[in-house]
């Protein structure tokens, strides 16, 4: 028969080696990847009824909480220097998209977001959530005093000072006339 101080060496081993592997398990529990679930807000449309909207299709690959973020905004009328739903700036509505949107902070006049915030680009090589710059008269030759987030298929929306927020075409004479350049936001 064994001493009982063997036996009690015994049971600390089988304890240690227990709490061990509870350990063990525990810990690996902590190297799974979770899946991040995300809160949609009450009002996000699904991508039909953004389609339907804008006009163009959505795909997988379009950041569909760009074109969520501006439908919440559509049709909010235009008011100089205001930054809420009550009234909005073409910049005004810039900044708050793209920090809604993007987390990024964006400078508050079209000609500053240009000058500090963009790479120049040519209108072939516009891409979702690109801004588009405008001189729509008023401003020196080359500074814009418009601007607006360039979607897809020519589309961009902006604040218009007789619409609100809307959704125009850079294909229509007046943008024709008007542009100035692409900026991508670095």
């Amino acid at each position: 028969m064994k001493s009982d101080t063997t036996i009690s060496t015994i049971h600390y081993k089988l304890l240690f080696a227990s709490l061990f592997c509870c350990l063990l398990v525990l810990l690996s529990g902590c190297g799974t990847r979770k899946v991040q679930q995300i809160a949609l807000p009450a009002d996000f449309k699904g991508p039909k009824e953004l389609e339907r909207i804008y006009g163009v299709r959505i795909t997988p690959n379009d950041n569909i909480f760009l074109y969520n973020e501006g439908a919440r905004w559509l049709g909010v009328p235009h008011r100089l220097g205001g930054t809420t739903k009550s009234g909005i700036d073409c910049s005004g509505f810039v900044t708050q998209v793209y920090r809604l949107v993007y987390d990024k902070q964006l400078a508050r006049s079209s000609a500053d977001m240009l000058k500090q915030n963009c790479r120049k680009i040519g209108r072939e090589g516009l891409r979702e959530g690109d801004l588009v710059f405008f001189r729509t008269g008023g401003s020196k030759r080359g500074i814009p005093n418009h601007v607006g987030i360039y979607l897809k298929n020519g589309r961009f929306i902006h604040t218009s000072t007789s619409g609100g927020v809307m959704i125009s075409s850079l294909s229509e004479p007046y943008y024709i006339k008007t542009w100035l350049t692409g900026g991508r936001v670095k």
